[in-house]
């Protein structure tokens, strides 16, 4: 597992930076009861010293879930909300093991369950729909008639298998975590971009059976008229108009 991505020159880092930073990787690595003494030892200070600056475990760790937040969120906007997102995608692609400490430590918050993690998904959600309805803004989103709810459900859809990889097959040194996250990435890239970009159903009638099963649907959002299923015998009129592009098969041949 490399170094932490900083945000700052590392050459210019301030003591506090690096025991958060000392502290994001020990806590991925081994949890959290890691001791504030190895913590402080990563980083070249003493123990004293942690507790100095941020009064306890817990006042280090708010700093670290802190940390960990701005990084996701100012990633995710860069690939989603901006122009240049394919360019950021591919720069991120490029460093994704020295993000491996930040997976770790929010599999570790996740994995510690409680109340805090709780409260940890829940500004994960928060943030994602900040950084999704920016995207929907900049146009390289389709937006959502729930973008609350569809922003829970990325988050999960994002961090479920990757939990589930996890504990089927865990990397064999502990410390491995970029290796294995770089293995994990390469293997569900393609399939998560041609969902995300191409669908996976050709029409639109499971979603518009289920809106009228569910008969008071979330409003549609600007840019999303409002449809209802058209009454017709005949399946291919009824859905030609959906996807016009849908008879045009992207992939390769």
């Amino acid at each position: 597992m490399r170094s932490m991505p900083s945000r700052v020159d590392p050459g210019d880092l301030s003591t506090r930076a690096r025991l958060r930073d000392a502290a994001i990787l020990r806590f991925a690595r081994e949890g959290f009861g890691a001791s504030l003494r190895s913590i402080a030892g990563d980083a070249g200070f003493s123990a004293g010293l942690v507790v100095h600056l941020f009064g306890s475990k817990e006042g280090l760790r708010a700093e670290c879930d802190e940390y960990v937040f701005t990084v996701v969120r100012d990633t995710k906007r860069g690939v989603v909300a901006d122009s240049a997102g394919p360019a950021s995608f591919l720069v991120q692609m490029a460093k994704i093991e020295e993000y491996a400490p930040l997976v770790g430590y929010v599999v570790r918050s996740l994995q510690a369950g409680g109340d805090r993690a709780r409260a940890f998904v829940e500004h994960m959600v928060a943030d994602a729909a900040g950084y999704v309805a920016e995207g929907v803004a900049a146009g390289t989103i389709v937006p959502s008639r729930d973008e609350q709810a569809r922003a829970r459900y990325l988050l999960g859809a994002s961090l479920g298998p990757l939990l589930l990889e996890l504990s089927l097959n865990p990397p064999v040194d502990p410390a491995d975590l970029g290796g294995f996250l770089t293995s994990y990435f390469d293997r569900v890239a393609l399939p998560a971009l041609e969902l995300f970009t191409e669908g996976f159903l050709t029409d639109r009638r499971m979603l518009d059976t289920y809106l009228l099963y569910i008969g008071d649907p979330p409003g549609d959002t600007e840019g999303r008229p409002a449809r209802t299923p058209a009454a017709s015998t005949d399946q291919e009129s009824d859905h030609a108009d959906l996807h016009p592009t849908r008879d045009r098969d992207p992939r390769p041949t």
